[in-house]
């Protein structure tokens, strides 16, 4: 298969018409550029040039191969182009995964910048309904950065994004909407909007509750965090939902666990030296999760 090198060398001599005026634009000796084409000659098995007594010219074969030969050399440098403007965060493809009680939340912040100042990056997104998933997503490169709780085992790179709170959300008017904050003990018999068993949420949510004595009874199950605060505001019962799922304005009540209960996120990474992966997370760590302040003002 004839090299890049020696197609550059083709073109470069029937642009000048000449091997010394070629082997100076390409900064060679003129037996380096012959050399070349006796090497592409040898592949094809004819002349592509003919030597005149002043300068060469194409052969008949030298024509037949010369829309190919630019053609190969202009795609050689849109990938050279592609890959530099991926580099520079100009272009390329990035796939991301995240649990799905985080992508309005979390996520959504970080995409609108992305898709503002880098029109050009193709961002495709999946949503999962577990860490272990996100986690497998990324093993098996289906994606190259997820963003969520962390999993039961992770052993590639990954950066902690911060440590996210759940909190209670009460209908207006309960019962116990004006305790400073509640317990787990003040969930039991209670009728809980509660997560789809599908959602990592609901397992875990179940485990903390079983460690302080307390069975969640489940009134109606949803897959979306945020379904499921707006639903318990609504009057259908309690919901325990993580703040980054929380979207003002909330027509119910908030308040904190006692003791605080809380999960780590983070972005699991596929490939760490990946430039345009190393800007995405740097967003996500930059903008973090919501702060204790932003949560308070929710917090009645």
């Amino acid at each position: 298969m004839p090299t890049l090198r020696a197609l550059e060398c083709l073109i470069a001599v029937l642009d000048a018409g000449s091997i010394t005026e070629a082997a100076a634009v390409l900064h060679l000796s003129q037996p380096a550029l012959s050399h070349q084409l006796a090497a592409l000659e040898r592949e094809i098995g004819a002349p592509v040039v003919e030597r005149l007594p002043r300068g060469v010219r194409a052969t008949v074969i030298g024509r037949a191969v010369e829309a190919d030969a630019r053609a190969a050399l202009a795609a050689a440098d849109r990938v050279i182009g592609g890959g530099r403007a991926a580099a520079r965060g100009d272009g390329g493809r990035l796939r991301l995964a995240c649990a799905e009680t985080m992508t309005a939340g979390l996520l959504a912040p970080v995409l609108r910048k992305w898709l503002r100042h880098s029109p050009s990056v193709e961002i495709s997104l999946v949503e999962a309904g577990s860490a272990d998933e996100l986690a497998r997503l990324v093993e098996s490169d289906r994606a190259d950065l997820a963003i969520g709780p962390r999993p039961t085992r992770w052993t590639g790179a990954a950066e902690v994004i911060g440590e996210e709170d759940i909190v209670v959300v009460l209908p207006p008017g309960h019962r116990v909407a004006d305790r400073d904050h509640l317990t787990f003990a003040d969930l039991r018999d209670e009728p809980i909007v509660h997560f789809h068993p599908d959602n990592g949420l609901a397992v875990w949510l179940d485990t903390e509750a079983a460690r302080h004595g307390v069975a969640l009874a489940a009134v109606m199950r949803t897959r979306q965090a945020a379904t499921a605060a707006q639903l318990a505001a609504a009057g259908l019962g309690i919901a325990l939902v993580p703040v980054t799922a929380l979207a003002a304005p909330l027509p119910g009540v908030l308040k904190r666990l006692r003791p605080n209960l809380s999960r780590d996120l983070l972005c699991l990474i596929g490939i760490p030296g990946d430039p345009l992966v190393r800007r995405f997370v740097a967003d996500v760590l930059r903008r973090g999760i919501p702060t204790t302040a932003a949560v308070n003002a929710k917090l009645s």
